[in-house]
């Protein structure tokens, strides 16, 4: 009997015979894939067993004696690796980044206070008065202006006589209500009394006591070497404020220390004093208008031949003119002294001459000369010492007895 097979469709070969030997390659190659990962696995696992089973387990040799070469292969191992795991970077902070959408912060505005609804519902308003008589506006004004003052160096010469004691506690009681900074350089001649020192340790103000070696046996110009022994002081030093030459036997006004810190290089003022006879008061100084020096005026005919009309009081400077002349542009670099050679009573002018060359360079103390704030009395006890130590040593006879 004859048999018929029919022939196969395209599409048998097709979704049939290609199908399946697709499916048995890829299945061929995915379980290859897998063995070879478990493969890979297995090994890297054997390795870390020995390298760990090294590390840890400690393993006994025939020779007792090299077992310490293995714990010392085992710390050697260690710190390599983890030196080489400490060099190697894991992350940067680059890689972690904040966009402005992670963080958002809202910032809500309180509505706005209207001030004429509140009134309308009878809120009131009131300022407070502590009583301190200061507003705001002033003590920040105060904290603006709140510059270092100028020190004010104040040269006093005195000597062993019958009022010294009342001069130097009467000028030291005045320098003690003067705002510091303030510098007081006492001078007297060949020693240094133990009654000044004890006066100027009571005073509790910064002072220097001097002492002026200069052998001089004309006492007029003891005053002269006194003062150019501070000066000296003050230009080794360089002591920088305001020089003022303030004899103890004069009369000062606190207004006076204020102004003499408004001066930049050099302040003059007029000064009221007592003529010689005791039986008239003169006034000496300059004639300002408003700042500037326009004139001089004195009642002495026999000073009018002088170049400056001023008193020894009348007048102080800038210290650094002693010994920064480039800073004043000065035309030589001389000691600036007092001279002994010159007549009694020109001693002021011929300082002055060597500090400022004409009146363009002073300033008027306080504005326009209108206020006296120094006086010279000349009230002295010549021919008169005081006891030592300012103390009597017997007691004064009884005159009126007690009944």
């Amino acid at each position: 009997m004859a048999s018929f097979r029919r022939a196969q469709s395209p599409a048998y070969y097709q979704n049939g015979f290609i199908n399946s030997s697709s499916f048995q390659s890829s299945s061929s190659f995915k379980l290859q894939h897998t063995t070879t990962n478990s493969l890979s696995f297995e090994r890297v696992f054997l390795v870390l067993k020995r390298i760990l089973g090294w590390i840890f387990i400690h393993r006994y040799t025939k020779k007792g004696n090299q077992a310490w070469k293995w714990s010392f292969y085992r710390f050697l191992l260690c710190f390599l690796l983890g030196f080489v795991l400490g060099l190697l970077p894991f992350g940067y902070i680059d890689d972690v980044k904040v966009k402005p959408q992670d963080f958002s912060f809202e910032i809500i505005k309180s509505p706005p206070v209207n001030l004429e609804e509140d009134r309308k519902e009878n809120v009131v308003f009131e300022t407070v008065n502590l009583g301190l008589g200061i507003s705001k506006p002033d003590v920040e004004q105060d904290k603006i202006t709140d510059i270092p003052k100028k020190q004010l160096i104040l040269v006093t010469p005195t000597y062993n006589r019958a009022l010294q004691a009342y001069f130097l506690n009467r000028l030291s009681q005045a320098l003690r209500l003067v705002p510091q900074p303030i510098l007081w350089i006492v001078v007297e001649m060949n020693s240094a009394s133990l009654e000044t020192s004890e006066i100027l340790r009571k005073t509790g103000v910064m002072y220097r006591h001097l002492v002026c070696k200069k052998n001089s046996t004309n006492v007029k110009d003891r005053g002269v070497h006194q003062r150019n022994t501070a000066l000296q002081h003050i230009e080794h030093h360089k002591l920088d404020g305001i020089v003022y030459f303030a004899d103890d036997d004069n009369i000062y006004s606190l207004e006076l220390f204020e102004n003499l810190r408004e001066i930049s290089r050099f302040g003059t003022w007029p000064v009221a004093m007592l003529a010689p006879s005791k039986n008239k008061a003169i006034l000496e100084g300059p004639v300002c208008n408003r700042s500037q020096v326009i004139g001089w005026h004195t009642n002495e005919k026999s000073k009018r031949l002088r170049r400056f009309h001023v008193d020894m009081s009348g007048f102080a400077f800038n210290s650094t003119i002693l010994w920064d002349p480039k800073r004043w542009h000065r035309p030589t670099s001389d000691l600036i002294r007092q001279r002994d050679t010159v007549k009694e009573g020109f001693q002021e002018t011929t300082f002055i001459e060597q500090v400022v060359e004409d009146e363009s360079q002073m300033e008027a103390v306080p504005y326009d000369c209108s206020r006296i704030m120094s006086w010279h009395l000349h009230l002295e006890a010549r021919n008169f010492v005081y006891p030592r130590g300012w103390q009597l040593q017997k007691n004064l006879d009884v005159v009126v007895p007690l009944n």
